[in-house]
């Protein structure tokens, strides 16, 4: 991430610009359209600044830095899997399981492999706490 921050001002200009879909004082999320936008043009061989400055973006508040660091990743998302790589899917993706479209009969065979698990682990520990109080004794 860019340490250049923000301020209001710069952040209420980048919120008017129609390819920036988020932006807070510490980053910039694009439009998908934007990213699309990018690698088309850049594969034309336009360079990145400029691609941004048409785009309505000025690099003097986005910094220099940001624009390479934003082609750089979205060029290797292209490379190694085509414009799919450039859709941003934290929205569908947030790493939990999703619990709300189990039925009570899944959710209840979820839990009860959870319990043998925890149950199997349990007898594993036994063993092991015996097994180190016969070496014990031994000495």
């Amino acid at each position: 991430m860019s340490k250049k921050l923000f301020t209001e001002e710069e952040v209420s200009i980048l919120k008017q610009n129609k390819y920036v879909k988020k932006v807070s004082s510490k980053g910039i999320t694009y439009t998908d359209e934007f990213k699309r936008i990018f690698i088309d043009e850049s594969n034309n061989g336009k360079l990145p600044r400029i691609i941004f400055e048409e785009c309505g973006f000025d690099i003097d508040i986005i910094g220099t830095q940001r624009v390479k660091s934003s082609a750089d990743r979205w060029r290797s998302a292209f490379k190694n899997g085509g414009a799919v790589r450039l859709i941003d899917t934290r929205k569908y993706n947030n790493g939990r399981p999703v619990e709300k479209d189990l039925t009570l009969e899944e959710k209840y065979k979820k839990l009860e492999a959870k319990m043998k698990l925890l149950q199997a682990e349990n007898e594993l520990l036994k063993k092991l706490d015996m097994i180190e109080r016969r070496v014990l004794k031994k000495k």
